[in-house]
């Protein structure tokens, strides 16, 4: 399997939400891996990947906040089931944006179903960067960006600024 060419803000795949996964197939077996080899290769190592950021219209994610790595969590069809009402801030960037990040405020623990890579439905819990990262995930399976949780003045901001790094005025 090999890395494959993340799609850039404003590409309107990134603003449409993904289509459910009907099973765990071969095919969907080889996506996580290239999600997975994409994810490793990104500049300081992701943390995490949705399937639309490589143009897979899809939804599937994939998360490894490990620090050995090689601890990839396959999901598809992620919803958050439970929420913690405590929450966590942490800088949020994403490469469909590069050169910026901002800093949001989630749940910092979250139960979250969905199908594992074998085909069962489950749910598991995560926490911290773990929960941060599913929760960005899932945002992107629905059409959003982390960007989309700042105010409109931030919003515009972070943009203004991102156009201004990819030469864009």
């Amino acid at each position: 399997m090999a890395p494959r060419p993340i799609l850039c803000w404003p590409d309107r795949r990134l603003s449409t939400p993904a289509a459910p996964v009907d099973g765990i197939t071969d095919e969907i077996r080889g996506i996580y891996d290239d999600m997975i080899d994409t994810m490793e290769a990104m500049p300081g190592q992701g943390v995490g990947l949705a399937a639309p950021q490589i143009g897979i219209m899809l939804r599937l994610a994939v998360i490894d906040a490990s620090d050995t790595r090689g601890q990839a969590v396959r999901m598809a069809n992620p919803e958050v089931i439970d929420a913690a009402p405590q929450t966590r801030a942490h800088e949020e960037a994403s490469p469909c944006l590069p050169g910026v990040s901002a800093t949001l405020e989630r749940p910092a623990m979250v139960r979250v179903s969905f199908v594992d890579q074998f085909g069962f439905r489950v749910a598991e819990t995560f926490e911290g960067l773990w929960a941060t990262s599913v929760q960005h995930q899932i945002d992107h399976l629905d059409g959003r960006l982390y960007f989309h949780r700042l105010s409109r003045l931030k919003r515009e901001r972070l943009l203004k600024r991102a156009r201004k790094l990819a030469g864009g005025g």
